[in-house]
């Protein structure tokens, strides 16, 4: 009986299969790469091209039968001298720093506190991972009821610290409190990510380098210095930058607490490119502000993956 092979080689029309035979290696992989290829660029390069050039014009959304003037660097020189994109910058920056690092700690220490063979254990690690399962609207809709006056427990904790009266007080309608209201959101929502990422960095240590370092008398503290975080390091660096890359377009979430405000606490980047694009239909503007974030956020991961591959090198 012949084989598969035999028997699509039989079926093969015989010019077809004098053509394919007279194909080299290179050509028939790249005859199957094409698909791939095609799609990338119609997905991702072709739109990336439309917004740059986009962003050299003048072109409103709303206004389609307008005449579309050629405006030049124009909209990037007006983003980059605005004082609000600065301020968004820096609220972004607020929130990037204090959710990557207060996620890396908890869930760092919960991936090695899960890593210790204990009795339901597998419960837990389920327990710990079912926010991140949940949508940003369910966990938004969810925490913005925490949050309300009278029933939110968080307001009742913060308004006895502050001095402030729990029936009227709310984190996410004070200005000051509002960004820790949603990094407070994101870190619960998203710790368990950066766990399993450790709990995978911790699982592929090799037990044998834990029996050598014992046999040498050293101590569980020294274990973790010199065994347990360097070689957990490269997983610690790529949660960082995974979880860097989503919350610097972090958008969702934040809508849904606070709609954007108050003030320019919880005004992040993303936050301001939907209102420049889809409130003030300025799309050509937005898509100036597209590209530099892009850009930015390119050329930041870009420099930090090196340094991760200098990292997983040693």
């Amino acid at each position: 009986m012949p084989d598969p092979f035999q028997r699509v080689a039989a079926a093969t029309p015989p010019k077809l299969a004098h053509q394919i035979r007279g194909l080299s290696d290179r050509t028939i992989a790249w005859l199957f790469v094409a698909p791939t290829i095609f799609l990338l660029l119609a997905v991702n390069i072709f739109p990336l091209l439309w917004t740059i050039r986009l962003s050299l014009t003048n072109f409103r959304t709303n206004r389609p039968n307008n005449a579309v003037e050629w405006v030049g660097i124009e909209n990037y020189r007006k983003i980059l001298t605005n004082p609000d994109t600065w301020a968004s910058l820096q609220a972004t920056a607020h929130f990037l720093i204090w959710t990557i690092t207060l996620q890396v700690l908890i869930g760092f220490t919960l991936a090695y506190l899960i890593n210790k063979k204990f009795r339901s254990n597998d419960l837990w690690t389920t327990l710990i991972v079912l926010p991140m399962m949940l949508s940003p609207a369910v966990v938004g809709n969810f925490w913005t009821f925490l949050y309300q006056p009278q029933i939110g427990l968080f307001n009742y904790f913060i308004a006895f610290l502050t001095g402030a009266d729990p029936a009227s007080f709310s984190m996410i309608g004070e200005v000051a409190l509002a960004p820790w209201a949603i990094i407070i959101v994101d870190t619960w929502m998203w710790t368990p990510f950066v766990m399993l990422i450790c709990l995978a960095g911790l699982r592929s240590i090799p037990p044998s380098i834990y029996e050598a370092a014992e046999c040498d008398r050293a101590s569980k503290w020294r274990q973790f210095w010199t065994i347990t975080l360097p070689m957990a390091l490269p997983f610690l660096m790529l949660a960082v930058l995974f979880r860097g890359i989503e919350n610097f377009k972090m958008f969702d979430l934040v809508v849904q607490l606070t709609g954007g405000g108050p003030g320019a606490t919880t005004q992040l980047t993303s936050i301001d490119l939907k209102r420049e694009a889809f409130e003030k239909w300025r799309t050509g503007y937005a898509s100036a502000y597209a590209v530099i974030l892009f850009v930015t956020v390119f050329g930041l991961a870009s420099i930090y993956v090196k340094a991760l591959n200098k990292v997983k090198d040693r």
